[in-house]
């Protein structure tokens, strides 16, 4: 059997959490596999928030903290995970790695300047920390491994930093560089997630949550018969437990609800990841790194759904809403040019609802991205015709989702008029042509009470609705 395995922040949290998760590895070592591995928790976040410091503030003596402590605590892991004779050398690597990226943060401080490229290049360093690490303990354990980088294993990619796309062609260099290592040399890889590097050598990044792509890129390109990725939930949940503790697990999810429930929030997998596995049909499973024994989500091909109408909801609450409107002009020239613009300016747009009688386009995008598009939009004016551009940025998108609902009357009717008599105010709906989810956007206040509505409602819990509660 050929397994890929991902490991996120959480399961790579500290040093101790590495040594188990490299014994989860071990316990399937008779069979081929490939680890991908995100930073250590809390990493990324530390280097985003760094880099944009560096060229924000003219003092320096941060920086020297920022890497002392950003060191320590990679020590400390290798301290819990790693055994001599294999500590030296991956702490005389991590060495390498701090005095690196030292040296790069004090250059956009003396510059006064980040670009993408370079946020991208500070941000690699959480996984190419964490990698030797996760390999040194399987080392340590008695398994022969090697780390390496996205690039090294393959993964080229455009060059949109920060949100770049694997190329064609990568997957035959992931087949070609991992394959031999696998299958004749008997070694586990241990890749970096997230990362890859353009045709010029230049570090990319896949977007937050990119570690998920890299494993199904790579499952993909290797033929594996499974991809796991192992998180710090037993599985898909039917909302999100911390808005709905009596949510419950899913086993079993199509490729197409998995990918919906992704893109609209639910914190499972990288919206894209999916992707490279829909033609090869290989199947994913979502496992708990510490409830190993747990059954977990699968997530495959699936035909038709005999489950409930809804099959899950889901929450994204950092979004805006920017809208377009007016009258006497060509409605298509005006959608052409905002997505033309949005594009140039790498401005995500989530969920889209138009209007052709009086123009009227409404888009929700990631709130991080809102002063770009208002500001690419501010020249507006100059088009024909007589036209606004607004903003909502207290918002949130919910999305309910499940196969059950194509061909179903009434879903949406259901789903508003529960609304309606909760006294919740929908601000804007999409539904897809699949029929496989509907979604709209609310008042932010109102985000988390409309999934517990809407789970209540469509008895998505184990735990009978108020309603049965009631008449019982």
């Amino acid at each position: 059997m050929r397994v890929v395995m991902k490991f996120g922040g959480a399961s790579v949290k500290d040093g101790r959490s590495i040594r188990h998760c490299a014994k989860l590895v071990k316990k399937y070592s008779n069979n081929e596999v490939v680890v991908v591995v995100s930073a250590m928790a809390g990493v990324t976040d530390s280097l985003t928030n760094i880099a944009k410091k560096c060229y924000t503030e003219q003092s320096t003596g941060f920086i020297k903290m920022f890497v002392a402590e950003l060191a320590k605590k990679h020590y400390d892991a290798v301290r819990d995970a790693v055994d001599e004779p294999f500590r030296a050398r991956v702490l005389e690597h991590i060495d390498r790695l701090i005095d690196e990226l030292e040296k790069v943060l004090l250059g956009i401080s003396y510059l006064g300047e980040l670009t993408k490229r370079s946020e991208d290049y500070i941000l690699s360093f959480g996984e190419r920390l964490s990698a030797p690490i996760f390999s040194s303990a399987l080392l340590s354990l008695g398994i022969d491994s090697l780390a390496m980088t996205g690039g090294e294993a393959g993964i080229i990619t455009n060059s949109n930093f920060g949100r770049a796309k694997p190329l064609k062609k990568a997957c035959e260099l992931i087949k070609s560089r991992i394959t031999p290592l696998i299958k004749i040399r008997g070694c586990i890889p241990v890749v970096t997630g997230y990362i890859g590097v353009n045709e010029e050598g230049n570090i990319t990044t896949l977007g937050r949550g990119g570690s998920d792509l890299t494993a199904t890129l790579i499952a993909s390109a290797i033929d594996a018969d499974e991809v796991w990725l192992w998180k710090e939930v037993d599985g898909v949940m039917t909302a999100d437990p911390k808005i709905v503790p009596e949510a419950k697990l899913i086993p079993k999810i199509s490729y197409q609800e998995a990918m919906e429930l992704a893109h609209f929030g639910a914190k499972i997998l990288h919206p894209r990841a999916l992707e490279p596995l829909l033609e090869k049909k290989i199947p994913v499973r979502i496992k708990n790194t510490f409830n190993p024994d747990a059954p977990g989500t699968v997530i495959m091909d699936i035909k038709e759904s005999k489950d409930g109408i809804v099959k899950a909801l889901s929450l994204i609450e950092k979004v805006a809403v920017v809208n377009v409107s007016g009258a006497g002009f060509d409605f298509a020239e005006v959608m052409a040019e905002v997505f033309k613009r949005f594009a140039e300016e790498n401005v995500n747009v989530i969920m889209i609802s138009q209007s052709s009688s009086e123009l009227n386009l409404s888009m929700v995008i990631d709130r991080s991205d809102l002063g770009r598009a208002m500001k690419t939009l501010t020249n507006v004016d100059n088009w024909n015709g007589n036209v606004k551009v607004s903003k909502l940025d207290d918002v949130a998108v919910v999305s309910a989702v499940g196969a059950g609902m194509v061909g179903t009357p009434g879903v949406a009717g259901k789903i508003f008029s529960t609304l309606g008599e909760e006294g919740i105010n929908i601000i804007m709906i999409s539904q897809s042509c699949s029929e496989y989810n509907i979604s709209f956007t609310v008042s932010k206040k109102d985000g988390r009470r409309a999934v517990k509505i809407l789970h209540d409602v469509f008895q998505l819990s184990d735990v009978p609705s108020k309603k049965e509660q009631i008449v019982n």
